[in-house]
């Protein structure tokens, strides 16, 4: 399950309006941090907070996957592996927004 439509619903209080709204902004925010995130020129701790940032927004919306990946990159970033792969966190974003309506 790339999004856990339950979850969002117990969050936004059954307001469709807000879950809309909130998955837009992470849409906006997958967008915006994914090529931060694998940006190697960039130093480690910020590429990691980028990824902490997505972290932590993709389990506001209950798109675990995501946040699982975003979390393995934040973790290795940390370590000091400036090699990290960020595919399969590329990956999870991408089957996430491609599962969004077309109004997120």
């Amino acid at each position: 399950m790339l999004i856990d439509r339950e979850f969002l619903a117990r969050q936004t209080f059954g307001d469709i309006e807000l879950a809309s709204e909130l998955l837009g902004l992470f849409a906006d925010q997958c967008r915006r941090l994914l090529p931060l995130i694998g940006e190697a020129a960039r130093p480690l701790g910020e590429r990691a907070d980028f990824a902490h940032t997505l972290k932590g927004s993709a389990l506001g919306v209950g798109a675990g996957r995501v946040a699982a990946r975003a979390s393995a990159v934040e973790d290795a970033l940390r370590a000091g592996d400036a090699a990290v792969s960020t595919e399969a966190l590329s990956e999870a974003v991408a089957d996430t927004l491609a599962a969004l309506p077309a109004t997120s």
